[in-house]
């Protein structure tokens, strides 16, 4: 109970450190998944992230940092993880698709 706790209380403390996405970024907004992976960014900052490749399997919950032209940068102090934007948040096919990291996404949710 007591670990419990604690964890409550750090991730309510991290949840503080998200910035929201900016007005101009809003596109990003929403659940996108293609082959293998799946991207979540909330309009508060929080981004969840899961891509498996083969054998392994990476996992990303964390807050929204900053914008660099079209990556975004999520993590906690020194720690960052930025994700490579190749297309941004665009209608194609009468479905809103970005690429992120090599990957073809499709907006699934807003």
């Amino acid at each position: 109970m007591r670990a419990a706790a604690m964890a409550l209380a750090l991730a309510g403390s991290l949840a503080g450190c998200a910035k929201p996405v900016p007005v101009e970024k809003a596109e990003y907004v929403g659940t996108w998944q293609g082959p293998q992976m799946t991207l979540t960014i909330h309009a508060g900052g929080r981004v969840l992230y899961a891509r498996r490749r083969g054998d392994t399997s990476t996992s990303v919950d964390a807050p929204l940092k900053r914008f660099e032209n079209e990556d975004f940068i999520v993590g906690v102090g020194p720690l960052e993880t930025r994700f490579d934007v190749a297309r941004p948040p665009h209608r194609a096919g009468g479905a809103w698709r970005m690429t992120v990291d090599g990957v073809e996404l499709t907006r699934t949710a807003r």
